[in-house]
């Protein structure tokens, strides 16, 4: 299996915002930038199997210009294991379920994205790894996903996502 992580685009400013944090929508400039980090994905060949979503409204927008730009027919299922305040080893159950899918993609936040891959990759999450708005990540499990088995195969940021979607 290989997972890919995606941080949401760029939100409206959380001071700015009136609403509830769950509710903060991308703004105009961070919906155009996903739209081009996805064309990035693209041409990168990633084409998920399954789309999980963290409930929070920038993360669903985020989720639903991945499956629109990639092309596929994953449907995007929200998960609280991507909340913000969700643990590592929630997430890695769930994809445990999804072992026999070639290629996840997770939308979420920061520095919930950080501290999973950490978990995913060495086993804790005291390594330092940072996602960038609408950068996105690719680890890769041979077999059943569990904390330390995880292979690290890039990290980029959404500026080399877009430069790679220019070519």
């Amino acid at each position: 299996m290989e997972l890919i992580f995606l941080r949401h685009g760029l939100a409206a400013d959380r001071e700015e915002w009136k609403g509830s944090d769950e509710d903060r929508p991308l703004t105009a400039e961070g919906m155009d930038r996903t739209k081009e980090v996805v064309r990035g994905l693209r041409a990168l060949k990633v084409r998920p199997d399954v789309i999980l979503s963290s409930p929070l409204l920038r993360a669903r927008e985020t989720a639903e210009i991945a499956k629109k730009g990639l092309i596929t027919d994953a449907k995007v299922e929200l998960a609280d294991e991507l909340t913000p305040s969700a643990a590592p080893d929630q997430l890695i159950a769930r994809l445990v379920d999804l072992a026999d899918k070639p290629l996840v993609l997770c939308v979420g936040h920061e520095p919930h994205i950080s501290t999973t891959i950490s978990a995913m990759v060495s086993g804790n999450t005291a390594a330092s790894f940072e996602v960038k708005k609408a950068g996105a990540c690719c680890i890769r499990f041979t077999g059943i996903p569990k904390a330390g088995a995880g292979t690290l195969l890039w990290l980029l940021p959404s500026k080399f996502l877009r430069l790679i979607a220019e070519r």
